[in-house]
């Protein structure tokens, strides 16, 4: 009976574990746009919501692998070049990619308008 009840609380610790330790995309809220350090919306995450400018954070910043909006308008995501250069990616309402390849390394930050940037 000892090693039985051994057996099972150590498979009930184990499958707690896999349970505590499994990613799990998150919902991105109403009103947001969501980045995350991943491709298919896992790792690390941060949230925009506009107006204003803010600068990615948890890790996104220029290491931003998907993204999803659930902002009903356009917000920019901004890279930062070299001098006072800049360039903007326009991220419409209901906008995702689960494989943001082509700025996942640019992303600095995200407004709701352009910021006087080129578009990129």
């Amino acid at each position: 009976m000892r090693r039985t009840i051994t057996t099972t609380a150590a498979t009930a610790v184990f499958a707690a574990a896999l349970t505590f330790t499994a990613p799990v995309a998150q919902a991105t809220p109403p009103g947001r746009v969501c980045f995350w350090t991943e491709p298919g919306m896992m790792g690390q995450s941060w949230c925009y919501g506009p107006p204003g400018y803010a600068e990615a954070e948890n890790g996104t910043q220029r290491h931003a692998y998907s993204f999803e909006s659930r902002y009903n308008g356009t917000v920019y995501a901004i890279s930062y070049g070299a001098g006072s250069s800049c360039l903007y990616r326009e991220i419409r309402a209901d906008d995702y990619d689960e494989n943001w390849t082509a700025w996942a390394v640019k992303l600095d930050g995200v407004s709701h308008e352009t910021m006087g940037c080129e578009p990129g």
